[in-house]
């Protein structure tokens, strides 16, 4: 059956939990804005970003244990405002286990059913259904203290999917878990999901995680959705300079378009891009953008006009590639990973292909705002302000037409 649905969804696919404006405050400290989403059912989706930024809320919420302050929390059409959590058809796993040290991998499991008095024979064929879905088929005697961390997480899921729930929330649940292991469960987890055919709500500040497993991924900060896609869409197509720094590694740069798929740095060297000017934009004039360029999409070369030409400060080993850090002649940081090294203090030049560079709309999450990047041209010092029109347009006075007065006349960017 399909839900009502209160969100557009142009898939066509239903909704099993839909967040409309929902908001919540802690102390008078908002950690929720008016957030808005909607979870596929089957979807494997990931609430992504730094600590504070509200997706533990979030899941708290969905699971019960938080009330919103206001807004709509919807699961398969109806609401949950009024549902303790222990009636929903949710169940959640923490990144602490909270495992019984005094019962047995299988009485751990069978904890919940025992509570809701199954019988006998169904708790003993559905816990060993969960155990071996995780792994664990031949553990059910072994006590906690005799599991490795990766075999406690995995019984954790099996106390949490033997219920057989609608969705699963997983709060950071790879936490405790070294490299080696948190990139297996990474694999296990999404396979699980496939075979369950259960919904998974994971959060998680690991970039890494986040695109390796999820369907969607939503990147929040300060309470406010950034972007809401697929790990591509997110990671090749970041809407503001926060997603593209906090997604993988970025250099963000300032930037300015003339015209559709040609683009400026702010050294003066042009590059072909394949975005189009924004609609607000203006052609023929300097509109101001970030740039983002992915360290491993540069080409390392001779040096050579029209490209970014500069000397290799630092030069380091990741296994696959080299990572180095080349100043530009223009006093900028570039970094660039390649699998051929170039000396330290050497001499080179750095190209992109078109495809390769991101234009994003200028916002309070650019680097001139000092939070990461390198300033935009207007926010370097006060004796450069009087270069800049507004918060979209640089001016070039030179070609600007001059009114009656023989001055320039000023022309205004639309702002964001």
């Amino acid at each position: 059956m399909a839900y009502n649905q209160i969100l557009e969804d142009d898939t066509g696919s239903e909704h099993i939990i839909e967040i409309k404006d929902l908001c919540k405050s802690f102390d008078g400290t908002k950690v929720l804005k008016n957030i808005t989403f909607y979870i596929r059912n089957n979807e494997f989706i990931t609430l992504l970003g730094p600590s504070g930024c509200g997706k533990s809320t979030t899941l708290r919420i969905i699971a019960g244990f938080e009330t919103a302050d206001s807004g709509i929390v919807n699961f398969e059409g109806k609401d949950l405002k009024s549902v303790p959590a222990n009636k929903r058809n949710i169940n959640t796993v923490f990144q602490r286990y909270a495992l019984f040290p005094h019962l047995n991998v299988f009485d751990n499991v069978a904890f919940g059913l025992k509570i809701k008095k199954v019988n006998k024979a169904e708790i003993k064929q559905r816990v060993n259904k969960a155990l071996a879905t995780v792994g664990l088929a031949d553990y059910g005697e072994r006590y906690i203290d005799q599991l490795s961390g990766g075999q406690m997480q995995r019984v954790a899921i099996a106390r949490a999917i033997v219920n057989r729930p609608r969705i699963l929330l997983l709060d950071e649940p790879l936490g405790a878990l070294d490299l080696k292991m948190r990139k297996e469960m990474q694999i296990e987890l999404k396979e699980m999901q496939r075979e369950l055919g259960i919904t998974f709500v994971y959060v998680t500040h690991d970039q890494e995680e986040a695109l390796t497993m999820s369907d969607t991924i939503i990147v929040m900060k300060d309470g406010v959705i950034q972007q809401i896609g697929t790990p591509i869409d997110v990671y090749n197509e970041p809407k503001n300079a926060y997603v593209a720094d906090f997604i993988g590694e970025s250099n963000i740069v300032a930037g300015t378009m003339k015209k559709d798929k040609e683009v400026v740095l702010s050294s003066g060297i042009t590059f072909e891009c394949v975005d189009p000017m924004f609609p607000e934009f203006t052609e023929g004039i300097a509109n101001l953008v970030d740039v983002v360029i992915r360290p491993e999409d540069f080409y390392v070369a001779e040096e050579k006009e029209g490209r970014i030409n500069g000397t290799v400060e630092s030069l380091v080993f990741k296994g696959v590639h080299y990572e180095m850090i080349v100043k530009s002649d223009d006093g900028i940081e570039w970094l660039v990973q390649n699998v051929d090294p170039s000396a330290v203090g050497s001499r080179v030049g750095l190209y992109v292909d078109p495809d390769d560079i991101q234009i994003m709309r200028r916002s309070e999450l650019s680097p001139d705002f000092g939070s990461f990047g390198i300033k935009h041209p207007e926010a370097r010092d006060n004796e450069n302000r009087e270069d800049v029109v507004s918060d979209n347009v640089v001016e070039e006075a030179d070609n600007k037409p001059e009114d009656k007065d023989g001055e320039p006349e000023v022309e205004t960017g639309v702002n964001d």
